[in-house]
C-alpha cells in the first residue's frame, strides 16, 4: 500500500431544505392560514480518527467531499428532516489545517489523535422557514419563505505525523529496516543500497514492558533539517515518537573509517535532530545502538564504541537484525527507558502545531 501524508481536499457541506409556502385546504374551507413547514439542517463535514488506517491515500484520489442538504418543509407545518453528516476517516495522528486562496496554510483546526475523535470542518446550513412561521394578526396569508443558508465550503490540508513509542534513526543502510523486521510484525523492504526505506514503516514488538509501536524512519542526512534529500518529510514523523533509537554501523566499504566514522555519523544525525524546529527533539530520551555488529569490522568495534557512548553519558546496545545477535537485549533497554518516561505518556509539548513542518 502506498504510504501518502500530505493531502489537500476540498469538503463542502449540505445546503439547508427549503420552507415551504402552502395554505391550509380542506373539503370545509379552501382558504386556509399557512401551514408551510421548515427545511432541515445540511449535513456537517466531519473528520474522525481512525487507527486501522496508515495513510491519507483514500483521500488523494478522492479530495471533493460535499454532504447531502437538508430535506424540504411540508405541509402541515412538517419540518424537512436533517440530513446526516459525512466522515471523513483519517489515520490517527493527522493535522488539519484551513487553507487560504493562494493555497498556503491559514489556521491549524485540529488534530485526531484518538480512536473515534471527530473535527468538525464545515457546517451545514441552517433550514429555511415555511410561511406558517411568518404568519400574525395582521399578516394572515405570507405568501413567502425564508431561504435557506449555504453550508460551508472549506479547503484544507491534512498532514499525518505517525504516533510511535520508538523511533529508529540512523544513516541510511543504518540497519533499521533489518533490525524492525527482526524484534516486530513489520516487513519492510530490505536490500543493500542506500534510501531503500521511502515512507515509514510501523511494528508492533513485544517487550518486557508490553507491546511497543516501533516506526523505522527513512534514514536522514547531513542537511537534512533544512530539507536536503527528504529531511523535512522525515524528520517531521520523528516528533511524535517516545524514544529514539539511533543506529549507527560502517558498511565493508567503509570499514577504515574505524571508531571515528561511527561517532561522526552519530553526530551527524544528532546535529539535524537539534537544527530542526526548535530542538526539541534533542531532548527524546536516547538508546544509541551498534547495529550489524555480527560483521566482523563491526565486532571488533563494539568494545571502544559502547565506551565512547559511556563517557558521553549515552545508553549504548549492540545488536544485529541479520543473526538476531542482542535483540533481545535491545527490546529489554527499549522496555527499562519506557518505563522510566512520565505515566501520562506522550509529552504534549510535541503536539504544538507551530512547529516547523
Amino acid at each position: 500500500m502506498r504510504f501518502v501524508d500530505r493531502v489537500r481536499i476540498k469538503v463542502r457541506a449540505g445546503d439547508g431544505g427549503r420552507g415551504m409556502v402552502s395554505f391550509l385546504r380542506t373539503s370545509k374551507n379552501s382558504k386556509g392560514g399557512p401551514d408551510g413547514g421548515d427545511g432541515g439542517r445540511g449535513g456537517d463535514v466531519i473528520i474522525v480518527g481512525s487507527g486501522r488506517l496508515e495513510t491519507l491515500l483514500d483521500l488523494r484520489f478522492a479530495p471533493h467531499k460535499k454532504a447531502e442538504s437538508g430535506r424540504p418543509g411540508g405541509r402541515q407545518q412538517m419540518t424537512g428532516g436533517n440530513a446526516d453528516p459525512i466522515r471523513i476517516p483519517v489515520p490517527l495522528g493527522t493535522q488539519v489545517y484551513s487553507e487560504n486562496e493562494s493555497g498556503e496554510r491559514e489556521f491549524f483546526l485540529g488534530e485526531l489523535l484518538e480512536e473515534g475523535a471527530e473535527l468538525r470542518v464545515a457546517e451545514g446550513g441552517i433550514g429555511g422557514k415555511g410561511n406558517a412561521r411568518f404568519a400574525s394578526s395582521r399578516r394572515r396569508r405570507p405568501d413567502f419563505e425564508l431561504a435557506p443558508g449555504e453550508g460551508e465550503s472549506v479547503s484544507l490540508q491534512l498532514e499525518l505525523k505517525i504516533i510511535a513509542d520508538v523511533g529508529l534513526i540512523g544513516m541510511p543502510n543504518a540497519g533499521k529496516s533489518t533490525l524492525i523486521r527482526a524484534v516486530s510484525n513489520a516487513r519492510p523492504e530490505v536490500a543493500d543500497y542506500p534510501f531503500t526505506t521511502k515512507v515509514p514503516n510501523l511494528g508492533i514488538a513485544r517487550s518486557p514492558a508490553g507491546d511497543l509501536v516501533i516506526a523505522d524512519i527513512p534514514g536522514l542526512i547531513e542537511g537534512a533539517a533544512e530539507g536536503h534529500g527528504l529531511g523535512h518529510q522525515f524528520l517531521r514523523h520523528v516528533e511524535r515518537v517516545r524514544i529514539l533509537a539511533h543506529l549507527v554501523t560502517l558498511p565493508a566499504h567503509e570499514a577504515d573509517r574505524g571508531l571515528k566514522g561511527l561517532i561522526h555519523d552519530l553526530e551527524t544525525i544528532e546535529a539535524e535532530l537539534t537544527a530542526y524546529g526548535d530542538g526539541r527533539l534533542t531532548d527524546l530520551p536516547r538508546l544509541v545502538v551498534l547495529s550489524q555488529i555480527d560483521q566482523p569490522w563491526i565486532q571488533d568495534l563494539k568494545a571502544p564504541f559502547l565506551k565512547a557512548m559511556e563517557d558521553r553519558g549515552l545508553r549504548a546496545i549492540a545488536c544485529s537484525g541479520i543473526s538476531r545477535l542482542g535483540c533481545d537485549q535491545f527490546l529489554s533497554a527499549l522496555a527499562e527507558v519506557f518505563q522510566s518516561l512520565d505515566p501520562k505518556g506522550i509529552n504534549e509539548d510535541l503536539f504544538d502545531p507551530s512547529a516547523k513542518m
